[in-house]
């Protein structure tokens, strides 16, 4: 089963490496220097030849021809040329220290910044995406693609100048010596240029296709680490593993398919240059013997020839390292310029305005981002919660079907507590991720304290609204770090150990019976594991509701929050709420009739609408629809 998301339609090179220039702010004049060391080492390399040149026409040239050097001199010539070959190699040595020196840390940088983008821009995309995009596709994006990014700025991006011009210049100094004899060379080049076209094509098939299918196994791993527990339990392991093998060879295969389009390719030039370097020696064998060239221009020929052997055989690795390269822009540009569909309002908050940038992955003004939230405009904080009309529909939902909701009317007051309630699948917990805008309303209106959450800068919005899921998500950190994750600033100001943060993390841990957490090996400071499944689902969820109380919200927003624990242990967390929290405004969703009793209204949600609103007893009289949910969750909680 394939994972993949659509791709986009490739861009051309230029404008891909457009796409990242932000990246390259303040790298680029290193980036340069290394490029000009790296033509040095080339053109270095290709001044050795003509050191050779020198040398056997003035060393080795019959004693008889005149003008030939004596004895002595012979020798001093011999001295000087190893003294200057000596001297080039040292010199393009230096030059490739050079290169290395001048882009390899700017190389790094740009991966680090392109990271530290894709990890923001994963932040402020909506929960919608994340849902529509498999997270090993986004990891394989935000690791495996960047390395090969800046592995191509580091090398393969100067390395194709520096052999595309040490090949220009190569068969200019082979024209030089034997206009003739260069002919022959470049006759390989026409050949190898046309093969060159299905190769790109080729390669850059086999490329995305590869990286896309890697996201796909990394995928498979996390669900599969993730998932370990059910795997085991049902002793699907080995069904698993058949599975990812399948995914693996697909994936080996097409990397191979890969290696042998890059392999045939380099095949092909290889051999067409080592035919025509046949075909060169004889023809130079005849222009010596006929006098149309020395033996010294023929042995720089070759020599020369042997200095261009490299680029030609690296040619094709750089194309295929550069279209590999391309793919990963390509890779990243669709993650990075996914629309940000919920965002403050413009001008509300300028450290996300910042944060965000007209470029992709341009990082924010430090000065702009520190720049504080002006909330002198919006109402004091009470804790008001309305939905007026509230409709929502999936983007990917029918144009026939109806909305999942179809115009929601319900007002809380400041302070009460309201169970909401219906059936599975009527929309109850989109309805509660509608208030701290995890996804947006279609239609209508909600409201905190008499305005629109869309009118609120992000953070002062989730400033006031905090929420608790059935599914407790939990970091792999320590209990005190999980607990504090949304605490407020003035109270952890200090640190997360400071008195206030202590008094505040012992409140929270209280109020949501999480007292397990003193018999862990190290009390608070206990790390958890990844996604805290080393604790039960109770625990998780007691810590997870911890960590909303700590937030001090003036809405709380619940989402069936207590499901995993028993019935006298939830009465318990209920009524420290009540008491703790006393003033917050708390929706909760409930599908046990104990949790809607302690509720001081319910609300019925049916058809997309608000069926009723009254209390449990005045419901249970009157509303048949009431009666129908809370026996069908009865039985389900059987």
């Amino acid at each position: 089963m394939t994972r993949t998301t659509t791709a986009a339609a490739p861009l051309p090179l230029r404008d891909a490496v457009r796409g990242i220039a932000p990246y390259l702010e303040g790298v680029r004049t290193r980036w340069v220097l290394g490029l000009l060391s790296a033509l040095a080492a080339g053109l270095v390399a290709l001044a050795i030849p003509q050191v050779i040149r020198l040398l056997v026409n003035t060393v080795f040239a019959a004693p008889t021809t005149p003008g030939a050097p004596a004895a002595e001199d012979a020798t001093a010539s011999v001295w000087w040329a190893v003294g200057g070959l000596a001297l080039l190699g040292a010199a393009e040595a230096l030059f490739i220290w050079l290169r290395r020196f001048f882009i390899l840390p700017p190389a790094a940088d740009v991966e680090n910044r392109a990271r530290i983008a894709v990890y923001r821009r994963l932040q402020r995309l909506p929960v919608a995406f994340h849902d529509a995009w498999p997270s090993g596709q986004l990891l394989s994006r935000a690791q495996g693609d960047l390395s090969l990014l800046r592995r191509w700025i580091a090398f393969g991006s100067v390395m194709l100048v520096v052999e595309t011009v040490t090949l220009v210049v190569g068969v200019g100094l082979l024209f030089w010596l034997s206009w003739p004899l260069a002919l022959v060379y470049l006759a390989a080049a026409l050949p190898i240029m046309w093969r060159s076209y299905g190769f790109r094509n080729d390669f850059r098939t086999a490329s995305r296709l590869s990286q896309d299918q890697a996201g796909d196994l990394a995928t498979t791993v996390e669900e599969s680490v993730h998932g370990i527990r059910v795997l085991k339990a049902f002793g699907r392991g080995p069904h698993a593993l058949e599975g990812f093998r399948g995914e693996a060879q697909t994936l080996q295969g097409t990397e191979v398919h890969k290696a042998g389009v890059l392999a045939s390719f380099i095949a092909f030039t290889v051999s067409l240059a080592e035919v025509m370097l046949g075909v060169a020696l004889a023809l130079g064998v005849w222009l010596v013997a006929t006098g149309q060239m020395t033996v010294g221009a023929l042995a720089a020929y070759f020599a020369t020839t042997a200095v261009l052997a490299r680029p030609v055989e690296g040619i094709g690795q750089l194309l295929g390292m550069t279209l590999s390269a391309k793919t990963a822009i390509d890779r990243h540009l669709e993650v990075m310029r996914q629309p940000v569909s919920i965002a403050s309002p413009p001008g509300t908050d300028p450290a996300e305005e910042a944060a965000t940038g007209a470029s992709v992955g341009e990082d924010p003004d430090p000065a702009v981002a520190d720049a504080p939230v002006d909330v002198s405009a919006l109402p004091p904080s009470r804790g008001g919660l309305a939905f007026r009309g509230a409709r929502f529909r999936h983007p990917d939902t029918p144009d026939d079907a109806p909305d999942l909701l179809a115009g929601v009317d319900l007002e809380l007051v400041p302070g009460e507590t309201m169970a909401l309630v219906g059936l599975t699948g009527s929309g109850k917990s989109t309805l509660l991720q509608l208030v701290p805008r995890l996804r947006d309303v279609t239609g209508g209106v909600v409201e905190v304290d008499g305005v629109d959450v869309r009118d609120y800068p992000l953070e002062e919005l989730r400033r006031r609204v905090s929420i608790a899921f059935e599914d407790a998500t939990l970091f792999s950190d320590t209990v005190r770090a999980n607990v504090l994750l949304g605490a407020p600033a003035a109270e952890v100001a200090d640190g997360p150990d400071s008195p206030a943060a202590e008094a505040l993390l012992e409140l929270a841990l209280d109020t949501a019976q999480a007292g397990f957490v003193a018999d862990l090996p190290q009390g608070v400071d206990t790390p958890i594991g990844e996604e805290g499944l080393s604790l039960s689902g109770g625990q998780r969820q007691r810590l997870a509701l911890a960590r909303a109380i700590a937030a001090r919200p003036d809405v709380l927003v619940l989402d069936d929050p207590l499901s995993a624990l028993d019935v006298r242990t939830e009465e318990a967390v209920t009524a420290r709420l009540r008491e703790v929290l006393a003033g917050t405004t708390t929706l909760i969703v409930a599908h046990r009739p104990s949790t809607v009793a302690l509720a001081d209204r319910v609300a019925v949600l049916q058809d997309g609408r608000i069926a009723d609103v009254g209390t449990h007893a005045d419901l249970l009289a009157r509303s048949g629809a009431y009666r129908q949910i809370i026996t069908t969750d009865r039985e389900d909680a059987r």
